[in-house]
């Protein structure tokens, strides 16, 4: 394909990752240059050694699916492709899905701790590649927001060293403005009723769920390496995973399978269009 043809269908994926635009994210994406979905595909492409996966959104007492699930198939997706991933998380997260992810705990502590043990684990075992899905931002003041305005700082650990201290390249994927990464579009969140969060990455995707951005990447992945939909994403299965490990609706808060109060069918949907997309792209 052309670079003009991969370019467009770019695009026509990050205009459907916007379409519902409940919580402003349309806005915030007209403001990124365009073809940041491909630009994160090929970051993903490139990467064939460690990729760290930062997700983890505290709510109700737990975590919310939306997040994990996105870092799963993304996991997959690039153990599927030869890399070496690894999740790294708050330790209830971390402790869920240790059994089948091979997963780290972030680092805990005051700011320099935080950053010194971020530091350590970059010369010790340096990335290729780090990606932040629904991982809470810190704001101006250096706390973290829900979307409600809620300081949930003391449930979650600071994740900003991660990308600050990378010398790889960084994507943060959001769907508020209060995630990590957001702040690659500080103007846009300016018109948000949030507690926008600050930091920066290489390359900002946003959507209407977070996870349905990585579903959207995982197919544009593997279209771009010539292998559309094999394996094919099971989100109604990890979906359910994820609830039988403790995790609920991030909007609801109750533990069904579903993601930000969007029906179960909301997701597969989602990449049933994205894969229309694709297959009508590979067919012209």
């Amino acid at each position: 394909m052309s670079d003009q043809v991969t370019l467009a269908v770019s695009e026509a994926l990050e205009t459907l990752l916007v379409a519902h635009n409940h919580r402003g994210m349309r806005g915030v994406g007209a403001t990124l240059e365009r073809g940041y979905l491909l630009r994160a595909a090929q970051m993903i492409r490139g990467c064939t050694g460690r990729a760290y996966i930062l997700t983890g959104f505290p709510v109700a007492g737990t975590f919310e699916t939306d997040g994990p699930a996105g870092a799963m198939a993304l996991y997959q997706l690039l153990v599927q492709r030869g890399a070496q991933p690894t999740i790294l998380s708050d330790k209830s997260i971390t402790d869920a899905l240790s059994a089948d992810f091979h997963c780290i705990g972030l680092a805990t502590g005051t700011p320099s701790e935080i950053a010194g043990a971020v530091s350590l684990l970059y010369q010790q075992a340096p990335p290729d590649l780090v990606i932040s899905i629904e991982r809470p931002g810190a704001a101006t003041d250096g706390h973290c927001y829900n979307m409600a305005g809620d300081d949930i700082s003391a449930d979650c650990s600071s994740a900003e060293p991660y990308l600050e201290l990378a010398t790889c390249p960084t994507i943060a994927v959001g769907d508020g403005g209060n995630e990590l990464g957001m702040g690659k579009a500080q103007a846009a969140l300016a018109a948000l009723n949030i507690r926008a969060a600050m930091s920066d990455c290489d390359e900002l995707i946003v959507a209407d769920v977070s996870n349905w951005a990585i579903y959207a990447l995982h197919a544009f992945v593997q279209w771009l390496d010539n292998k559309p939909h094999t394996p094919a994403l099971d989100i109604q299965q990890a979906l359910a995973y994820l609830v039988a490990l403790g995790a609920v609706d991030g909007v609801t808060g109750l533990p069904t399978p579903t993601e930000d109060g969007f029906p179960a069918t909301a997701g597969p949907y989602l990449l049933e269009k994205a894969n229309t997309i694709l297959t009508r792209t590979a067919a012209a």
